[in-house]
C-alpha cells in the first residue's frame, strides 16, 4: 500500500510539474570534494538538482518513486564536479579569436592550432605568413599575442616596413595594448588628436596605444565587435569553455569591450539557442561607469536594474570590480620599491579617491568587491582600502577579492588573512612571465616568486584560481597543473616552496572556487541540493598526479543534469 502511494504521488507530481523522472548516472568514480563523503559511483539527477549520491544499488529507489533510467555513458569515466573559471572575460574571446594568435606560448583553440614564437626572428617570419594567408583584402589584418620581451620592439615604423600600405595591427599578449602601422591608422580613422586625449598611454609616432589609451580608440575598430563577427567569437568562447570542463564562469567586466546592455542582451540569447552547457555570472566594472561619466550612486542604480533582469542562465549579481594597476603582461603593474630593473613606473587605472567612492557605496550596498590588482604597491592599496572600509562599515563574511595577485610579498599575505580578503590568482602568470621578467623587469628573487600561492595555502587564506582568458588557457586542469608544478615555459623549476598541494588546486577550481563567488550553496561538489554539473575526465587527478593534471582528457561536462560530450571532430 505505502509502495502504491508512493508511486501514485510521484506521477501526480509529474502530471503537475513539480517533478520529473530521475536520472541516475554511473561512474568509474565520483570525485565528490565533499569531505564527508569524498568518492562515489553513482548520482542521482532530478530538474537539474542533485538528489542522491552514492552507489546504484542505493539510488534505485529514487527511480522506483518517480521514475527514470540508469545512464551508463560516464561508467568508465571519473567524474568531478564542473569547473568553475571565476575570473573571464567572454568579449575578449569574441574579438581576439577573429584573429590568429601568435603569441610566446602555443594555443589551440576552436579556431585552430597557433604554434608561438619566441624570437623576433621567429615572430617576424611567422606575422609575415599569417598576413599572406589573409584572404579577405578589404579589412585590416591583425594578430594577437605579440610580447615585446620575445618578439622585440615591433611599433609602426616597423609594421610599415614589413606590410607597407597594407592596413596591419597587432594586439598585445595583454589585450591593454594594440599597435597600428599607418595604413591601419587612417582605415580606422585614428587621429593624432585621438593619442593627445589619451592622458598620456599612447604614442602616435609609434602608432603604440594603451590602458586607457586603447579603450580611447576602441570605437574605431568596428568591424570586430559588428554583431555577427562577435556572435561568431562569443560561440568560440562557449567551445572553449566547455573543451575545458567548464560549467560556471564568472566574467569580471560586464561591457569591457562593448556596451553592457547589447552583450548581456546577445549572451542570453546565444546561450539559450545554442543550449551551451554553461551559467555566466556577469561582473559589472567601476571602469566601465567611470569612463561614462556616472556617478557610484547611478552605477549602483544601473546594476540593480540588471539584476532584476538578468536571472537565469547569463545572471547579474552582487559583484562589482575595481580597477586598481596595470597589466602585468604589459609591465605596468605598481611595483613599490626596488620597482622596475629599467626605472618606469606602472599605472594607476584609477585615481585613489574615485577608486574609495565606488568601493565604499558597493561595500555599503553588500555587494562582493573584486580588485584587479596585480603589483605589491597595487596590494598595498588595496588592502589600505579594505581596512578602511571595515573600520567605517564593518562587515561579516566579505569576501573582498583581490584578483590575479601577480605578485605580492609574505607579509603581505598575513595581511590579507588577517583582513578576511580572500584571492582569485592566475598562476600561469609565473608559467609565462616569471623566466622573462626575471631577466627584464623585476628581476629573478621577485619573479620566482609571482603568485605566490604556497604561502596563502600555508596561511590557510581560501585561494581560487582563473585564466582571464586569454591571459591563460581556459583550462582550470592546466592552471592546477601551474599551481602544483611552478614550471616556466622554458622548463624551469622556480619558486618552488610557493606550489600548492594537488588537492588545493583541484578544490580552487571546484568547491573553494564556489565558495569565492559565494555560490557554495549552489555548485561546486557532488552533494544533494546542489546543481548537477559535473565535468567528466578520462583519468582520475588523484592517480595521474600533479605532473600530469594538464594531460588529463576532458571527455565532456554534464550541465544541470544535460551530458554535453565533447565533440572530436
Amino acid at each position: 500500500m505505502i509502495k502504491s502511494l508512493t508511486t501514485v504521488c510521484a506521477l501526480l507530481l509529474s502530471v503537475t510539474g513539480f517533478a520529473s523522472e530521475v536520472t541516475i548516472y554511473t561512474a568509474k568514480s565520483l570525485i565528490t570534494m565533499d569531505l564527508s563523503h569524498p568518492r562515489a559511483t553513482a548520482v542521482a539527477v532530478q530538474n537539474g538538482l542533485i538528489v542522491g549520491v552514492g552507489n546504484e544499488a542505493s539510488l534505485t529507489p529514487w527511480i522506483e518513486r518517480a521514475g527514470g533510467t540508469v545512464d551508463r555513458r560516464l561508467e568508465n569515466s571519473f567524474v568531478m564536479p564542473g569547473f568553475i573559471d571565476p575570473h573571464v572575460h567572454p568579449s575578449l574571446p569574441a574579438i581576439l579569436t577573429q584573429l590568429p594568435f601568435l603569441a610566446p606560448d602555443d594555443w589551440s583553440l576552436p579556431t585552430g592550432e597557433f604554434p608561438g614564437a619566441l624570437t623576433p626572428e621567429d615572430y617576424q617570419k611567422k606575422l609575415i605568413a599569417l598576413e599572406s594567408k589573409h584572404t579577405d583584402k578589404s579589412k585590416p589584418f591583425g594578430a594577437w599575442g605579440y610580447h615585446e620581451l620575445w618578439h622585440g620592439q615591433v611599433r609602426r615604423a616597423e609594421l610599415d616596413a614589413w606590410f607597407g600600405d597594407r592596413p596591419v595591427f597587432i594586439w598585445q599578449r595583454s589585450f591593454h595594448e594594440v599597435i597600428f602601422n599607418t595604413a591601419a591608422l587612417h582605415y580606422f580613422g585614428i587621429t593624432q588628436a585621438d593619442a593627445k586625449a589619451a592622458h598620456g598611454e599612447a604614442n602616435w609616432s609609434e602608432g603604440h596605444f594603451w590602458e586607457n589609451g586603447l579603450f580611447a580608440v576602441f570605437r574605431n575598430l568596428g568591424y570586430l565587435i559588428e554583431p555577427q563577427n562577435y556572435m561568431r567569437g562569443t560561440l568560440n568562447f562557449l567551445e572553449m569553455a566547455h573543451q575545458g570542463g567548464v560549467t560556471t564562469a564568472v566574467d569580471m567586466g560586464l561591457g569591457i569591450s562593448s556596451d553592457p546592455d547589447t552583450e548581456l542582451k546577445l549572451l542570453e540569447g546565444l546561450v539559450k539557442k545554442t543550449q551551451a552547457p554553461l551559467r555566466l555570472v556577469m561582473t559589472p566594472t567601476a571602469l566601465k561607469f567611470i569612463q561614462a561619466g556616472t556617478t557610484p550612486e547611478q552605477a549602483l542604480e544601473q546594476v540593480r536594474q540588471w539584476q532584476h533582469t538578468y536571472i537565469g542562465q547569463v545572471s547579474v549579481r552582487d559583484h562589482f570590480k575595481l580597477m586598481v594597476d596595470g597589466a602585468i603582461f604589459s609591465a605596468l603593474a605598481q611595483f613599490n620599491a626596488p620597482g622596475y630593473l629599467d626605472g618606469h613606473q606602472g599605472v594607476w587605472l584609477t585615481p585613489q579617491a574615485t577608486l574609495n567612492e565606488y568601493a565604499n557605496i558597493f561595500w555599503r550596498a553588500g555587494f562582493q568587491l573584486h580588485a584587479h590588482s596585480n603589483g605589491d604597491a597595487a596590494t598595498q592599496r588595496t588592502l589600505d582600502l579594505v581596512e578602511t572600509l571595515l573600520a567605517e562599515a564593518p562587515r561579516q563574511d566579505h569576501r573582498f577579492a583581490i584578483e590575479h595577485f601577480a605578485y605580492a610579498t609574505s607579509d603581505q599575505a598575513k595581511r590579507i588573512k588577517a583582513l578576511g580578503v580572500i584571492v582569485s590568482a592566475n598562476p600561469y602568470y609565473h608559467y609565462i612571465l616569471s623566466d622573462s621578467y626575471g631577466a627584464h623587469e623585476i628581476g629573478p628573487s621577485r619573479a620566482e616568486q609571482m603568485v605566490r600561492l604556497g604561502t596563502l595555502e600555508r596561511l590557510g587564506v581560501p585561494f581560487t584560481l582563473h585564466s582571464d582568458t586569454p591571459m591563460a588557457p581556459l583550462a582550470p586542469l592546466t592552471l592546477a597543473w601551474n599551481a602544483t608544478n611552478r614550471q616556466t615555459i622554458n622548463g624551469n623549476l622556480t619558486g618552488q616552496n610557493e606550489r600548492v598541494s594537488l588537492d588545493a588546486a583541484l578544490k580552487a577550481i571546484t568547491i573553494d572556487a564556489a565558495w569565492a563567488v559565494g555560490m557554495e550553496t549552489e555548485i561546486g561538489s557532488i552533494a544533494v541540493g546542489k546543481k548537477a554539473d559535473f565535468t567528466v575526465l578520462a583519468q582520475d587527478p588523484y592517480e595521474v598526479g600533479a605532473s600530469g593534471l594538464r594531460d588529463i582528457e576532458i571527455l565532456g561536462t554534464v550541465f544541470e543534469g544535460r551530458f554535453a560530450p565533447i565533440n572530436k571532430d
